[in-house]
């Protein structure tokens, strides 16, 4: 096993350094596309192909299927950006997305159970950090080493791999990203995302697979809490946004978040005055930026 995770962290690394060069010269040439955005002065985007080629290289079976639908899926978001359908007033990218969501709900409801639904959501806080360098590697650092600490505690070591090569695939990529010189891209988020959740579920069965992902939810909005008081108090008007509010943001909050605020709330805003509410993040929860339309 050991072995494996060196060469997958070798793997990661030197996948991460080749993408962003070519990335960054097919960019410089208008030739890349959507997969590199004009952001920092010019950033490679989707090099969080590297830990996903290395997550579907060294995973064990069955769950490498999860994480291969997921990331070809969200590449396809990558490299489609935000063209929205002439069908649906929804965006392409978005459309792949939730695809790739029911496909892992559905493949992986015979080996997780009900708790496929779970992992499949674990896309959305880590698409919400990946909005920020490092924020998205420190989440999946952080837990991933925890669920392994655990696993050893408990002589849980039977899928240690799992989260092993998740931290190994992580590691490889994440200097790069710290630097903010490259960015994960849906294809990485999305595919780290659902092997951590797997990990949560491997850990604790259903139970773990909720208290992990609530834990990894306040950990994100602690890692962005500074950001995400600008956004809500500059961008949404949210005064003085508690704990309730970050809370809320990472786990409601993007297109996916908004989209389902249209759908139920259509074009109305509710008005969260209770102070207890307050608290606990309603006035995130139900904004809606379509209110008015």
């Amino acid at each position: 096993m050991y072995n494996q995770i060196i060469e997958a962290l070798i793997l990661s690394a030197s996948l991460s350094i080749i993408l962003a060069l070519l990335l960054s010269k097919l960019g410089g040439k208008n030739k890349a596309g959507n997969l590199y955005v004009m952001v920092r002065g010019g950033t490679p985007r989707a090099v969080g192909l590297a830990p996903f080629i290395t997550l579907l290289l060294f995973l064990p079976y069955p769950f490498k299927y999860l994480v291969a639908v997921m990331g070809v899926l969200a590449f396809l978001d990558d490299v489609l950006g935000r063209k929205k359908s002439s069908r649906v007033p929804v965006e392409w990218g978005q459309i792949f997305r939730g695809m790739g969501m029911i496909l892992v709900m559905v493949i992986g409801y015979p080996y997780l159970g009900i708790a496929a639904i779970l992992v499949a959501l674990m896309i959305q806080p880590l698409n919400i950090a990946d909005m920020q360098p490092g924020t998205a590697c420190s989440s999946i650092i952080v837990m991933s080493s925890l669920v392994i600490f655990l696993m050893l505690v408990n002589g849980n070591t039977t899928y240690l791999l799992v989260p092993s090569i998740l931290l190994a695939g992580c590691v490889g990529y994440a200097p790069l990203d710290y630097k903010g010189k490259v960015m994960l891209g849906e294809v990485g988020n999305h595919s780290m995302a659902i092997a951590l959740g797997i990990s949560f579920f491997l850990l604790g069965g259903l139970t773990g697979l909720v208290i992990m992902f609530l834990v990894n939810v306040l950990w994100i909005a602690f890692l962005r809490r500074k950001n995400l008081q600008k956004f809500l108090e500059m961008k949404l008007s949210i005064k003085k946004p508690t704990w309730g509010d970050y809370f809320m943001d990472v786990l409601t909050g993007g297109g996916m978040g908004d989209l389902i605020r249209k759908i139920v709330l259509k074009n109305k805003q509710i008005i969260i005055k209770n102070p207890f509410l307050i608290k606990l993040g309603f006035r995130r929860l139900l904004y809606n930026p379509f209110a008015g339309e």
